[in-house]
């Protein structure tokens, strides 16, 4: 896993990585990949259930250290952009996973945005804010953020980790697409039947 990580890290798709280079860059002959992994979708599924627990941990953080309601995006996004650059190669293989060849890596990485998304509706209904919402309306606002701060991953994956002011700008502008749905969200009129 680490191994492909690393090639990630580098710049390959993960789509077009094959077992033996894999294996070549973890220095173990390419049997030896049969014994953990039927095949590399089940690889990348594996790295899906290691990125849902970098996003859960990320979620504790944000959980902990936002206190204060009026600084929650902000902070929130701060903490987002810390752990993709900490954790770069599991967002680029994110990244490049929604968008990628395997069905069954999309589908797993799907599913953890989908679990996020829930994530941040139980975490807004327990911070009683939205509460003028249907539960499938707030679920949905709650799919948009996910959506729109993934796509904003690959704007944070194309500057180099070391360009403060982009990552800064980056930083900002998802913020600021993210106060905008919540004030949508604020006027929304959830219908009543």
């Amino acid at each position: 896993m680490n191994a492909a990580l690393a090639l990630v890290g580098k710049g390959r798709h993960f789509a077009s990585l094959g077992i033996r280079e894999v294996t070549r860059q973890a220095g173990v002959v390419p049997t030896s990949f049969y014994r953990h992994f039927r095949n590399m979708d089940d690889l990348g599924l594996q790295l899906v259930d290691e990125l849902g627990l970098v996003l859960r941990r990320m979620m504790r953080e944000a959980r902990a250290n936002v206190l204060q309601s009026d600084k929650l995006i902000e902070e929130s996004v701060g903490i987002f952009v810390a752990h993709a650059q900490a954790n770069r190669s599991f967002f680029l293989f994110m990244a490049q996973g929604l968008a990628g060849e395997s069905r069954a890596v999309q589908e797993g990485i799907r599913s953890e945005m989908r679990f996020f998304a829930s994530e941040l509706a139980n975490d807004l209904r327990r911070l009683r804010l939205m509460e003028h919402l249907s539960d499938a309306d707030l679920d949905l606002t709650c799919d948009l953020v996910v959506r729109t701060v993934a796509f904003s991953l690959t704007d944070l994956l194309s500057v180099s980790t070391d360009d403060d002011y982009q990552i800064g700008q980056i930083r900002k502008r998802t913020t600021r697409f993210l106060q905008m749905i919540f004030l949508g969200a604020g006027h929304w009129q959830s219908d009543s039947a």
